[in-house]
Order: structure tokens, then C-alpha cells, then sequence
């Protein structure tokens, strides 16, 4: 029973830094060019609890950004896009800074891309626009991973005692 309670706590606090940081957006220089503070955030979420758990807090999120309305299913797409890519990095390639740094800008591309193929409008633009954040991205996963580690495990650790 405490591993599920545990399981349920630690996917819906995952679900809500999601969800509460793809709501902050940092303007860019250029407009269309802003940076949603939840990609870096969502590699180190992958690489710290692992793909599935990162995974289900990523599709509550979406469902919970369609409930209110600040989504919509071509944004749900994209993100989806952008987490699938990033699990399968780090899943193949490891949890190393350079594998994390790569991670969330080959996300955001292969996003971009697709968003271009769906939408019938040139892929470069897009790509261009999301240079800046894929930047912020590269620059704060590594960071934020090692921020979650030490949360994960100071946590453990407090459980364990508890525990005894």
C-alpha cells in the first residue's frame, strides 16, 4: 500500500511542476521565439524517475492543459512528440550531461517538424523560432536533473528512517 501511495504522490507532484511550469513562458527577443520553462524541467523529470513515470505525468498534464482550456490538441501533439523523443534518447543513450543537453533540443526539432508537416507551413521558420529555447533547454537540464536527484534522494532517505 505505501509503494502505491508513494507511486500516486510522486506522479501527480510531477504532474503539476509540469503542468505549472508549461504555463510560464519567458518572452524572447523575437516574437514567437518564447521559452516554456517545462522542457528542460520534462528531460530532467525523464532522466531522474524514468521514462513511464515521466511519461504518465506528462499525459496528465496535457489532459489537465485540455480540461482547462489552456491546450489544445495540436499543442498536446507537439508535446507528445517532444516527450516520446526525449524517452527514447535517454533511454537509448544514458543519463550523461551531453546526452541531456542534446535531449530536449532533438525533441523540440522532431516536434517542430512534425508541427511543419501537419500544419503545411515551412519547417525552417520554425526550427529558427525555436533556437532560443532549445539554448535555455541545453543550458538548464543538467542542472535541474541534479536538483531532482538530490530531492529524490534526500527523500529516500527521510522515507527510510521513517520506515524504521
Amino acid at each position: 500500500m505505501e509503494n502505491k501511495t508513494r507511486m500516486l504522490t510522486e506522479t501527480a507532484l510531477l504532474t503539476a511542476l509540469i503542468t505549472v511550469t508549461g504555463a510560464i513562458k519567458l518572452p524572447g527577443f523575437i516574437p514567437g521565439t518564447e521559452f516554456q520553462l517545462s522542457a528542460p524541467l520534462a528531460v530532467a523529470i525523464c532522466a531522474v524517475f524514468g521514462f513511464t513515470k515521466y511519461l504518465t505525468a506528462g499525459v496528465l498534464s496535457s489532459l489537465i492543459g485540455l480540461i482547462l482550456g489552456t491546450q489544445t490538441l495540436l499543442n498536446v501533439f507537439i508535446a507528445m512528440v517532444f516527450r516520446v523523443v526525449v524517452g527514447v534518447v535517454i533511454g537509448i543513450l544514458g543519463t550523461s550531461w551531453p546526452v541531456l543537453a542534446v535531449a530536449g533540443p532533438l525533441g523540440s526539432s522532431v516536434a517542430r517538424i512534425s508541427l511543419g508537416g501537419i500544419v503545411g507551413k515551412a519547417v525552417i521558420p520554425l526550427l529558427i523560432a525555436a533556437i532560443p529555447g532549445m539554448i535555455y533547454t541545453a543550458i538548464a537540464a543538467w542542472p535541474l536533473t541534479m536538483l531532482l536527484k538530490r530531492v529524490k534522494t534526500q527523500t529516500e532517505k527521510v522515507i527510510h528512517v521513517i520506515q524504521r
